[in-house]
């Protein structure tokens, strides 16, 4: 259902806290463009020259790009701990039991509560609803970016890799990760 929450709370020390995951709408876009524009150069500054972040971040998280991928069956999802916006994840069916992870971003100050991993699970309950019989999900992941430890950890393992050529001279310098669901 869209537009709908999903709650946790979790106690930590003395403290409640609340956990929502909200599938994203058009009304949406504007947060998504937001989010990806601080957690993006924040992920890649020590790997992307600044030119490649600004082209990338034009290329895939503009509004009119995030309008159009949802057009296009992106699906995303924005995770909010007390009502602040976390991150987000987006999924995509690419065929019948072939689903490509495309996003999945945490803001910098929210990285090390387990909260990555709530976007990932939520990414993978995702495709589940879709594609109930076994699946893959893949995603490619910067070759050099710390996140690709986080990725074995949820399960995936390499599936290919590649240099992706993007435009304007710039590559992705990619690990190909899957998951079979």
């Amino acid at each position: 259902m869209e537009g709908v929450f999903e709650n946790s709370q979790r106690k930590t020390g003395n403290f409640l806290i609340m956990i929502e995951i909200k599938k994203a709408t058009e009304a949406d876009i504007r947060l998504i463009h937001k989010l990806g524009c601080e957690a993006f150069p924040q992920t890649y500054e020590k790997i992307l020259s600044p030119a490649q972040i600004e082209y990338m971040l034009d290329w895939m998280y503009s509004e009119k790009s995030i309008a159009e991928q949802m057009k296009e069956g992106h699906t995303y999802y924005i995770g909010l701990l007390d009502g602040e916006p976390f991150g987000y994840v987006s999924v995509r069916r690419e065929s019948e039991a072939l689903f490509h992870l495309e996003k999945i971003y945490l803001l910098k100050r929210f990285q090390g509560r387990k909260l990555g991993r709530l976007l990932f699970e939520k990414a993978q309950e995702h495709v589940k609803s879709e594609c109930p019989s076994p699946c893959r999900m893949i995603l490619n992941v910067n070759r050099y970016n710390a996140a690709l430890g986080f990725y074995k950890r949820m399960g995936m393992s390499e599936v290919g890799r590649g240099d992706f050529p993007i435009g304007n001279c710039f590559f992705m310098n990619d690990y190909i990760m899957g998951i079979d669901l």
